[in-house]
């Protein structure tokens, strides 16, 4: 098959909102990698991350035609695998709300060598987190949610995200230092 380049994105969706097996497979292979990419970094491993991604590709595909084609496909289906992360390991993560953090003292930090790692590394040392913290960390950090859209997500107060997310850096901060240590 044959598609005109600049294209491709737009009839492969538009012919997926037919129910097209042969589109929707296309539509897989060519989002696959980025959503893995977004499915690691949720998940402890590459099971838990490709079934992650399985199952939010089945969810795309039975909503594909309440997809507005006026808008970009990437935050849709980005939104998407987020959300699928996120309900996997909400019963995982609901244990870890039992602790009353809305009077915690925040910690603080000035470390700035995270900054100097590659995507590896850190995706390293955020699987040495506890899944609600690194749930956190990427819905804030890296997707640009607020604590007030994440509170809504992960059903805890704001305050609550903001202590979880300065107890990742802290200890992201703290791991960082140990490894620097070890091979310093």
């Amino acid at each position: 098959m044959h598609l005109r380049p600049g294209v491709a994105e737009e009839e492969i969706i538009r012919h997926c909102k037919t129910g097209s097996l042969k589109y929707q497979e296309m539509l897989y292979k060519l989002f696959y990698g980025y959503a893995m990419g977004i499915s690691l970094r949720y998940c402890f491993s590459r099971e838990d991350a490709v079934e992650v991604v399985n199952d939010a590709f089945i969810k795309v595909f039975n909503a594909i035609s309440s997809y507005a084609t006026d808008k970009p496909f990437k935050p849709w289906l980005r939104s998407i695998i987020i959300n699928t992360a996120i309900d996997r390991r909400r019963k995982e993560l609901k244990f870890q709300f039992n602790t009353d953090l809305e009077n915690a003292e925040a910690l603080s930090y000035t470390v700035t060598a995270i900054d100097n790692l590659n995507a590896q590394d850190i995706l390293k040392l955020m699987r040495q987190l506890p899944a609600v913290q690194i749930t956190v960390f990427n819905l804030y950090e890296i997707d640009g949610y607020n604590h007030d859209e994440i509170a809504q997500i992960l059903g805890l107060s704001p305050s609550s995200s903001r202590v979880y997310l300065t107890r990742a850096k802290e200890k992201l901060r703290n791991i960082l230092n140990k490894e620097q240590q070890n091979h310093g």
